[in-house]
């Protein structure tokens, strides 16, 4: 993981690919935000596929991020504190992310993330093979992201911003859960249809 590259908001994989990925990324997350109520859909959770196994291991709801440098953690974690009612968190969750959260693609980080309880045997299984395949496809686009694997330290912004995130939308996350990064790997990345 490119760390320097990602706090200082460096262009270091600036690949053409990530920066449509990003872009499609941020427009079908504010539609499941205004149009479906923040309910995940494919272009959210995609399939995942360990190295030498035929068919997928089953559906993750990946988070995508703002870059540690336009991180919005301190804005997450006053909207969660400032009520005990979720249905007033999660309208105020569903506010942000309809309206101005995903309008600058380039503002956000390329490594999905997603949450796996904690002693998750599935988590171990991805985080031992190190790597896997994440297949998006939705609204007529397909991306397949070779990607490594992460598991993010409870001090990691990126593990900051998903847990935070979550818990917007789910006030009983455990608080030992397992955040994976997915850092693609955008030269053997794959769109269909291809980028133009």
């Amino acid at each position: 993981m490119n760390q320097i590259a990602e706090m200082f908001d460096l262009p270091a994989n600036r690949h053409p690919l990530r920066d449509k990925f990003l872009r499609w990324q941020c427009r079908v997350r504010q539609i499941a935000m205004r149009d479906n109520f923040g309910k995940p859909d494919d272009a959210i959770a995609p399939a995942l596929r360990l190295p030498g196994e035929q068919s997928d291991m089953g559906h993750i709801i990946t988070v995508l991020s703002k870059s540690p440098f336009h991180s919005m953690v301190p804005e997450f974690r006053q909207m969660f504190k400032n009520t005990q009612d979720p249905a007033q968190r999660r309208q105020k969750a569903l506010d942000l992310f309809s309206e101005t959260y995903y309008q600058k693609a380039d503002t956000f980080s390329d490594i999905l993330t997603a949450t796996f309880p904690p002693k998750s045997e599935g988590a171990k299984k991805i985080r031992s093979a190190g790597q896997c395949r994440l297949d998006f496809t939705a609204y007529g686009q397909t991306f397949l992201l070779d990607c490594k694997v992460w598991k993010l330290t409870k001090n990691n912004s990126l593990h900051q911003a998903t847990v935070w995130h979550n818990m917007l939308f789910n006030p009983n996350l455990p608080p030992d859960t397992v955040v994976l990064g997915f850092e693609p790997d955008w030269p053997r990345c794959v769109a269909e249809p291809p980028i133009g």
